[in-house]
């Protein structure tokens, strides 16, 4: 057997206390109707507790803004009713002994007009664009920006209000901060466009409004990644000396960890070193990094492009996942299709090394279960 004893290390930060090591990892559902959770999704992240996560990060809630949404039966966070019901799942994860964070979410140019509830509203974008050199989305304004801004906080603040153990923002994957952050959707003239340090203005008023609204104890993380859904080979930043120049000021600003998404989680983030890119994270910023992609499974979890739904894949070794965390290269581990297919994926691999761990298939998307 494994020996997978150090994924099952208490983890301790500010006022989060956590049992182990293993985060569930923020997966869009669909399965919401009126925006709001119900008794499925109060289930739904009660088993995945009850199962062992130490920590459970929400699917993406949308932030109160018009705009934020752009997908069917997704949960908003905002809204007496909407946040009763979080907080039913708050409590429902409370009682299991798990800790749980809302993944706070603005989709901006991937929107598209007509989807509701709000209808006839064009996705909100830097520069207009969802995908580069496509102006077909709304421009923002600074007022549109100080918005959206606000829309977080009070997100944020809500999130500590009804008993969320921490709080994350959503700056990955071509989503409204990641088009702000990519020169390839943010063509602006303006202090929130040009220089790298330009492009990452509008995610750190962000932070540094999520973190006034929270204050110093309660932990903000950070989702990030180079890669975006409108292009896998896009960079952020291609070295580490430009990694560093993108992750410091995220890091003074407020972030106290950082959520590091890459599609296959022990592929090396530069040449001529094995870590991966939390592992570079954490190596720049100093601050806790948690790492993410096809954990536990033996095929990563993106669709080729032309295909719409995830992949399949078979349980796989942990071996290296638990060498490269003995080494010292990130503090959290977060599993996502794994963690669908089996809810007590955590209590498993700590009791059983894995055994009778079932595959992910595409059906599983289907339900909560």
């Amino acid at each position: 057997m494994t020996d997978n004893s150090i994924l099952f290390r208490p983890f301790s930060l500010g006022s989060l206390k956590l049992a182990n090591r293993i985060v569930m990892a923020p997966m869009t559902r669909n399965q919401s109707p009126g925006n709001i959770p119900n008794d499925a999704n109060v289930e739904y992240y009660r088993r995945r507790a009850a199962g062992g996560a130490g920590l459970i990060i929400t699917e993406g809630t949308c932030v109160d803004h018009i705009a934020a949404n752009g997908y069917p039966d997704v949960p908003y966070f905002h809204g007496e009713e909407r946040l009763a019901a979080w907080q039913r799942v708050v409590d429902a994860v409370h009682e299991e002994g798990g800790r749980i964070a809302p993944q706070l979410w603005h989709v901006g140019g991937m929107r598209k007009s007509g989807t509701l509830p709000e209808g006839e509203v064009n996705g909100y974008a830097p520069s207009g664009m969802n995908v580069p050199g496509k102006v077909n989305r709304h421009v923002m304004t600074k007022d549109d920006i100080a918005e959206v801004v606000a829309a977080f906080a009070r997100g944020a603040a809500d999130a500590k209000r009804i008993g969320c153990d921490a709080v994350e923002i959503h700056g990955a994957h071509g989503y409204l901060i990641d088009q702000f952050f990519w020169a390839g959707t943010n063509v602006r003239e303006d202090e929130y466009g040009g220089s790298m340090q330009n492009r990452s203005r509008f995610a750190i008023e962000i932070i540094r409004a999520v973190r006034a609204a929270v204050g110093p104890d309660f932990p903000v993380i950070l989702r990030w990644s180079q890669w975006k859904q409108q292009d896998y080979s896009a960079r952020l930043a291609p070295t580490p000396a430009e990694l560093e120049a993108f992750l410091m000021p995220l890091s003074d600003a407020g972030v106290d960890i950082f959520h590091c998404s890459t599609r296959r989680f022990w592929e090396p983030e530069f040449e001529g070193s094995k870590l991966n890119l939390a592992g570079w994270t954490r190596k720049i910023t100093g601050k806790p990094a948690i790492t993410v992609g096809s954990v536990g499974l033996n095929h990563d979890f993106l669709p080729a492009p032309g295909e719409v739904t995830f992949h399949e894949g078979q349980p796989a070794s942990l071996d290296e996942l638990v060498a490269r965390m003995e080494a010292g290269e990130f503090d959290l581990v977060a599993v996502g299709r794994a963690m669908i297919a089996n809810p007590d994926w955590a209590n498993k691999v700590r009791d059983s090394d894995g055994a009778g761990l079932l595959a992910f298939e595409k059906e599983m998307l289907d339900s909560l279960a």
